[in-house]
């Protein structure tokens, strides 16, 4: 067997919920988070501090956290937020690792996403970057329609390079995930854009979030390993998927195949495979209760 390598992948039920209309109760999502927590994943991207008003579902993301158990985990906790207010609540729970921003390249999804313009947004980056600095907090930000828009605007892979080095050497963003929104991504446009960014900016930790659908999941992820990409986001069995972006949701990197992949290649992290296959059972009740 190989050595093993600094695989981190960073399971996402917030992604996975966010969608769904129906409210799922908070002692459901805690038994579920719970049990993610078990596994081993290096961090868990449980839930956002953003307005009721635009994620309904994530309206509890504080009471949600008071149920975690984390006493007994190595997984740290990362909250999506979309603005300074979001990041001073998060940032008050000391359980709570990383605040995650999506950073649309695409002027059309920043405006539907976070209600602000790309460069209203990088001001926003700033400011939320000096609130983790002061907390002891790191910045994740993403790098949101990093392949392609359903839009129509401009798109190239140039574009998401300028803007990572914007927010590395203006900001300091020292963690970028690569953001498929929609599942246009492509193995070839994944290599390139991978390898280009690494290359350009080797002091940046830089993953990817790709949504996708199933068939095409496999490719995707060893295109990224290939790559030089070590940190991946996912959501068991697919499940989730931006509902700002457009109406038809693109699910998200099922979890289980980036796992099989890497179990395959002998590079598996440390994981809890027997508490995976028990996530796997309370996932697909809670997903097929709530959808």
């Amino acid at each position: 067997m190989k050595e093993k390598e600094n695989i981190k992948i960073i399971e996402c039920p917030r992604d996975a919920m966010q969608g769904i209309k129906e409210f799922i109760p908070t002692v459901a999502k805690a038994e579920y988070i719970n049990k993610l927590l078990e596994v081993g994943f290096d961090t868990i991207d449980f839930g956002s501090f953003v307005s009721p008003k635009a994620i309904p579902q994530m309206r509890d993301t504080a009471d949600l956290l008071s149920l975690l158990k984390l006493e007994d985990t190595n997984s740290k906790l990362l909250a999506i937020v979309a603005n300074l207010r979001g990041a001073t609540d998060a940032s008050s729970f000391e359980e709570i690792k990383y605040l995650g921003f999506p950073f649309s390249i695409s002027e059309e999804f920043q405006q539907r996403n976070t209600g602000s313009s790309i460069e209203e947004s990088l001001g926003r980056v700033e400011a939320i970057q000096e609130v983790c600095l002061k907390n002891n907090k790191e910045m994740v930000v993403y790098i949101s329609m990093a392949f392609g828009n359903p839009y129509g605007e401009l798109w190239h892979p140039d574009i998401a390079l300028e803007w990572s080095e914007k927010l590395f050497d203006k900001l300091g963003i020292k963690i970028i995930a690569l953001s498929d929104t929609i599942g246009v991504s492509n193995p070839e446009n994944i290599s390139a854009m991978f390898k280009a960014v690494s290359l350009e900016i080797n002091s940046v930790e830089f993953g990817v979030h790709l949504h996708t659908v199933k068939e095409k999941a496999l490719e995707k992820v060893e295109a990224a390993y290939q790559a030089g990409c070590r940190r991946f986001d996912g959501a068991i069995k697919g499940y989730g998927g931006c509902p700002m972006a457009k109406d038809n949701l693109t699910g998200n990197m099922p979890t289980e195949i980036m796992i099989d992949y890497f179990q395959e290649k002998g590079i598996l992290s440390d994981l809890s495979l027997n508490k995976f296959s028990d996530s796997l059972l309370i996932a697909g009740n809670l997903f097929d209760t709530y959808h």
